[in-house]
């Protein structure tokens, strides 16, 4: 088993845990050093992580099995679309991994409903949607300056 920190659609518990039925929710953390933005291909944008000083994204973390992570795995594009990378996280006696997309895919906006998927899992949290909106602004201000 390992820990994996969920930030953006697999914070809508009822998508992760359709996903990865033998996820067990540890609690909560934040993410220090990163913010939120939504880039992508021609399927769509997501959110990822990029590096940001006195960034902080807030993150849940599961216990989850090697049959979970390969269900994510699939889901998140590995290893062609995103990439895993490893954090420590305090109360852990191991480190916890996330998926982040490379770096030089573009940004973007995402649907509607992708937006209303992260959005509904920042509420099953009580996380501040306000990460998602400032995601969204930097997004859009991006692509403003191509």
């Amino acid at each position: 088993m390992k820990y994996y920190l969920a930030y953006g659609s697999n914070l809508n518990i009822f998508q992760m845990l359709s996903r990865c039925p033998g996820a067990r929710l540890v609690g909560v953390t934040n993410l220090n050093g990163y913010s939120l933005v939504f880039k992508g291909s021609k399927t769509g944008s997501y959110l990822t992580l990029q590096e940001e000083e006195g960034g902080k994204v807030p993150v849940a973390v599961y216990r989850i099995t090697k049959r979970d992570e390969k269900a994510l795995d699939r889901y998140e594009g590995f290893p062609n679309f995103y990439y895993k990378k490893s954090f420590s996280v305090p109360g852990l006696t191991e480190d916890a991994f996330l998926y982040i997309m490379k770096e030089d895919r573009p940004y973007g906006i995402p649907t509607q409903h992708y937006y209303e998927v992260c959005r509904e899992g920042y509420q099953d949290f009580c996380f501040d949607e306000e990460f998602l909106k400032e995601a969204l602004r930097k997004s859009k201000e991006a692509l403003a300056n191509v």
